[in-house]
């Protein structure tokens, strides 16, 4: 029987065991297939360890320091003396440990062998690991799954080191900067500024883009961009970094106009790379485009292995939305297939995307500009509903918007929100958007009052011709 000292051959050999590697693992064991699941580091990669689950972490801490700053308006008597940042990170850590230690339950009881080592595709269906003393076992596959993960970028000449901190050092800093220049204003860079803005930091962010979040919909970046300016986080749109000088004393940041920040920390978050370089994929056959490995729809990468499988990847190294839940999908997409069933093929335009700032933003589907190129500006239908005709989020004091998007005379195929909390609501919003809904079907839905969940509702009554709690 393989052992990790002695693996021998499996149904599937996973290389990778974060999001996208082990939701592939679980799945393809559950459907009686023996695994093999490889790892250089801890199972559970980026969002367990470095992405998704600390940052969240993090900006809840930053919702109770706010709520502690804020509590007059309500009428409790708070107040917030500081940020204990070495509690802050312990409190971080256990949810961490607690979620690696039950990940590593569930792969143990379905009985996937991990070998634990630094591994490459050494040719098709093998997969090599060398272990941290340098010695090397050969682990075979008749089908291999590629889901090596991603890293953070910088930008070309922009030396990462001292002062010069990415979102992986970040997460580990055991004080509160004094001030911040962020450079990247998508997703990891608001969400930053938005955790050390609530902390009482100075926060500037850069964004070379003409807005925050420059994917989302125009709509949405400007609400951000005012909610921002309320809250007191700077920032630069439409200007790019040039240099950054280092001192004793902290950094200079120059951008390509000439203006200049000097600040205590610069966060580089200009977003992720895929992790394939000198991992074999190429020498093996694999194809790579800007490091991104090519697949068909199927999530094949064209190359076959001795014993008549395939190699899959699966996650942040294939090309489209680097999205955790986007790897689960889509390693348990591979896992299903391998294993001769044939699941539905994954709509990347119904995955649901949230940044977690304050106010949160969240979306599925098209934009309205992109709605615009693919059926004609005179085809699309838009509607807003203010949260500021929604119960709970007055109670809640957010504000905000829920967005449709929808195609004229026929579906929603977008729907765009902002406000807090409102990424708990984006899962409706998948299941509207995913099953092609017309706004007459979900505004006949009763939704219950008094929730954010309402505001939906009320969005799609109003788009529907039959607006309640709005305006005509």
């Amino acid at each position: 029987m393989p052992t990790p000292d002695n693996p021998g051959t499996f149904d599937v050999v996973v290389l990778g065991g974060g999001s996208g590697g082990y939701a592939a693992a679980l799945r393809a064991a559950q459907l009686g297939l023996s695994v093999a699941l490889v790892e250089q580091d801890k199972l559970g990669g980026t969002c367990l360890h470095v992405g998704c689950v600390p940052t969240k972490a993090l900006l809840h801490a930053a919702e109770v320091a706010d709520a502690a700053a804020h509590g007059a308006q309500f009428g409790v008597r708070t107040s917030l003396d500081g940020i204990d940042m070495p509690g802050v990170l312990a409190y971080k850590d256990s949810v961490v440990a607690g979620l690696y230690k039950g990940l590593q339950g569930l792969i143990a009881s379905r009985k996937i062998t991990v070998v634990q080592g630094h591994g490459t595709l050494a040719a098709p269906g093998t997969i090599e690991v060398t272990a941290d003393g340098g010695t090397t076992t050969r682990v075979t596959g008749t089908h291999v799954v590629l889901a090596t993960g991603s890293y953070a970028r910088s930008l070309p000449g922009l030396e990462l080191g001292g002062r010069v901190i990415t979102s992986d050092q970040a997460l580990t800093l055991d004080t509160v900067p004094r001030s911040v220049v962020v450079l990247g204003g998508g997703v990891i860079g608001v969400e930053f500024a938005s955790v050390w803005k609530s902390f009482g930091a100075d926060v500037q962010v850069v964004e070379a883009l003409d807005h925050l979040v420059p994917n989302e919909d125009v709509a949405l970046s400007k609400a951000l961009e005012r909610a921002f300016r309320k809250r007191g986080v700077k920032f630069s749109l439409g200007d790019r970094f040039a240099q950054v000088k280092q001192s004793d004393d902290g950094v200079q940041v120059q951008l390509e106009s000439g203006a200049t920040f000097d600040a205590d920390l610069l966060l580089v978050a200009v977003g992720r790379g895929p992790r394939t370089a000198d991992l074999g994929y190429e020498a093996a056959g694999v194809r790579l485009d800007r490091g991104f490995v090519l697949t068909d729809e199927q999530l094949r990468t064209g190359v076959t292995t001795p014993a008549g499988g395939q190699v899959w990847a699966v996650g942040d190294i294939v090309p489209g939305l680097q999205l955790a839940h986007r790897g689960f999908a889509q390693g348990i997409f591979v896992a299903e297939q391998i294993a001769g069933l044939s699941p539905a093929p994954i709509d990347e335009a119904a995955i649901p995307r949230v940044t977690y700032c304050e106010p949160e933003v969240a979306s599925v589907g098209v934009t309205e500009a992109r709605a615009a190129e693919l059926y004609g500006p005179d085809q699309v239908e838009t509607v807003e509903y203010n949260l500021a005709g929604n119960g709970k989020s007055k109670i809640l004091g957010t504000q905000g918007f829920a967005k449709l998007v929808r195609r004229k005379d026929g579906p929603v195929v977008g729907m765009h929100l902002i406000g807090s909390r409102v990424g708990e609501l984006i899962g409706e919003g998948q299941l509207i958007v995913g099953w092609e809904a017309f706004p007459e079907d979900v505004a006949s839905l009763v939704h219950a009052h008094p929730t954010q969940n309402e505001a939906l509702g009320e969005a799609h009554m109003a788009l529907a011709g039959k607006p309640l709690h709005a305006h005509n």
